[in-house]
């Protein structure tokens, strides 16, 4: 039996704050009629009044870990969507506590997408209780392109507004998985 990393592509959305990864993330999923992995760290933080420990970034990484692994056991077709990855975490770690637990750091290593969509800053900054720094956007953008680029992630920077952005980042997918081969 082959492995479902074998026939599986998992393109996730990823980048700062309020760029509208999880907008892009369901579209992709319906476009390209898809599995979608949620952001587990929304649900998480919806009671933490933006008070973060690093035993809850630790927690966030096995949430996201274990909500993937479970939709992508079950996935429909051979494309899964990933609305951000634990990268998040290893980023907040590092800025909030100047450190990133060894598992994560290892995990990163060893968990692979395929593509990367890095959504741009052009979207106008939306405020939400669980966001925290509208200030920093630029910083964290330069952040998500190193981190991406240490870890040699195939990543487009997709830009533009309302149906353009959507548009722009549904093509980026198309031509990818147009453009890919299945491991058999």
């Amino acid at each position: 039996m082959n492995n479902i990393e074998d026939y599986l592509r998992k393109i996730a959305v990823v980048g700062p704050e309020s760029t509208g990864k999880s907008t892009m993330a369901q579209y992709l999923a319906k476009a390209l009629d898809s599995s979608y992995v949620p952001e587990y760290a929304r649900y998480y933080c919806q009671n933490l009044q933006n008070q973060y420990s690093l035993q809850d970034e630790t927690n966030m990484f096995y949430g996201q870990i274990a909500l993937e692994e479970a939709i992508c056991s079950q996935v429909k077709g051979n494309v899964v969507i990933c609305d951000t990855t634990i990268i998040t975490v290893k980023i907040w770690c590092d800025h909030l506590f100047n450190h990133t637990p060894t598992v994560v750091l290892d995990e990163i290593k060893q968990r692979k997408y395929d593509l990367y969509l890095l959504m741009d800053i052009d979207l106008p900054w939306e405020n939400d209780p669980l966001r925290d720094f509208p200030q920093e956007r630029e910083h964290f953008m330069e952040i998500w392109k190193k981190e991406l680029e240490n870890n040699n992630a195939n990543y487009t920077v997709i830009s533009g507004l309302g149906d353009n952005r959507l548009k722009n980042g549904l093509e980026a997918c198309r031509f990818f998985l147009d453009n890919s081969t299945l491991k058999s």
